[in-house]
């Protein structure tokens, strides 16, 4: 019945915008076909503010760009460095789509670069390229005994012996290989990112718009779903939940059809599917990380050059940003670094150096952030040693002389 109030919907919108003469001409299959909503209200926060420099665009044959991955092997699909018997090992375990599975090649993936500025870690990418957290429309069968899906939920009942591993990862054996050298009672940290492969394919964002019984054909359900799983198989494990990515949209002559915040597969943009991301990480108690909403990072249409290879994937530049952003989190929780690193960081793509630490201004830590002040000067941060008067005086020199250059340019 869903289904079916949506299609009309749609034929109604069609049949406005024919009258109202507004439309977008491209002979691609991406055809915008309806134009849905008055334009939004203007609003500080960069979901609203991208939303309201246009009407969304409901796409009909809307599909990923095909990437090609560099070829994984098992020694590359787990970074473990070399920690003394008598370090804890911070254990980090990823589930997604291509985001994560991209430059496992060469280690250059999100996974491995996160490692390389978190202390003591190991890390396992089970990130399969072209997957979706929801369990696909086409499999018919929801039991887990004979579930052979990829998709996140799948991938979870093969994780927790539910489904069978060998089954479900048939065709990507240094996943299982990966998957194969984990003890889940050890494991620190879960993130999960999944979303775009969701949009792509046209599954439901929740039930609510799922016309049948099985929710985990929706994303909510099924991610939440999953981490049910997650969380009885490693209780003591937090788990970081990572939007979709911002992305742009353009047809087979490179034209522009819009990006995350516009196009719509008819039950939401890729931007309403971020959302439902946070709100299962506040509806499961988990960690939220942004990709879309610039929370951290400046990217938007005007940087998405540099960010994407093809509008939706990340480049090595995009993923190193994000490793760092992500980092943060473990480096908070185990210790190494204060919470201000976490909050503070906010990185712009013509400015980033991939061999830089981020540090917060001295002055300022020392300001507003006194009790975790006093620690680093104590020297209990690993990753944030204690500075001289001599640096704090420099900062404050280089803080006046930004402030001055600032006004200057106004």
């Amino acid at each position: 019945m869903k289904r079916k109030l949506m299609a009309a919907i749609a034929v109604i919108s069609t049949i406005t915008i024919m009258v109202s003469g507004c439309g977008l001409k491209n002979n691609d299959v991406q055809t915008a076909n309806e134009y849905v909503g008055d334009e939004a209200s203007n609003e500080d926060s960069a979901e609203d503010d991208a939303a309201s420099v246009s009407s969304i665009v409901v796409m009909e044959g809307l599909a990923e760009p095909t990437f090609e991955e560099s070829s994984a092997s098992a020694s590359t699909s787990t970074v473990d460095k070399q920690v003394a018997a008598d370090e804890d090992q911070t254990v980090m375990v990823f589930f997604g789509d291509s985001q994560m599975a991209s430059g496992r090649g060469d280690g250059t993936d999100i996974p491995s670069l996160v490692s390389q500025r978190v202390p003591h870690s190991v890390v396992y990418n089970l990130g399969i390229g072209g997957t979706t957290a929801a369990l696909e429309a086409s499999s018919s069968s929801v039991d887990p005994a004979t579930m052979n899906s990829d998709s996140f939920i799948g991938m979870a009942y093969a994780y927790s012996g539910q489904a069978d591993r060998n089954a479900v990862l048939a065709s990507h054996p240094e996943v299982l290989e990966t998957m194969n050298k984990i003890d889940p009672a050890k494991v620190d940290y879960y993130v999960i990112e999944y979303g775009a492969n969701d949009f792509f394919s046209g599954n439901p964002i929740d039930y609510t718009q799922y016309d049948g019984d099985n929710r985990i054909h929706a994303y909510y359900d099924a991610m939440c779903a999953g981490i049910d799983i997650l969380k009885k198989m490693s209780p003591d494990a937090k788990i970081i939940i990572m939007t979709p990515f911002y992305g742009i949209y353009k047809d087979t002559n490179d034209a522009f059809i819009g990006d995350t915040y516009v196009v719509s597969n008819g039950y939401g943009t890729l931007a309403d599917y971020a959302k439902k991301a946070k709100n299962v990480s506040e509806d499961e108690g988990c960690i939220d990380f942004d990709g879309m909403f610039r929370e951290h990072s400046d990217l938007y249409l005007d940087t998405a050059e540099q960010y994407l290879i093809d509008g939706v994937h990340l480049t090595l530049t995009g993923r190193q940003i994000f490793a760092r952003l992500l980092a943060h989190i473990p480096n908070f929780y185990e210790g190494y670094e204060p919470y201000a690193y976490l909050e503070r960081d906010n990185i712009e793509i013509a400015n980033f150096d991939p061999d830089e630490y981020f540090r917060f201004r001295h002055d300022l830590m020392q300001q507003y952030y006194p009790e975790a002040w006093a620690k680093m000067q104590n020297g209990e941060y690993l990753l944030a040693p204690p500075v001289t008067q001599e640096e704090i005086d420099a900062s404050s020199v280089e803080a006046a002389n930004e402030s001055a250059q600032e006004q200057q340019q106004q």
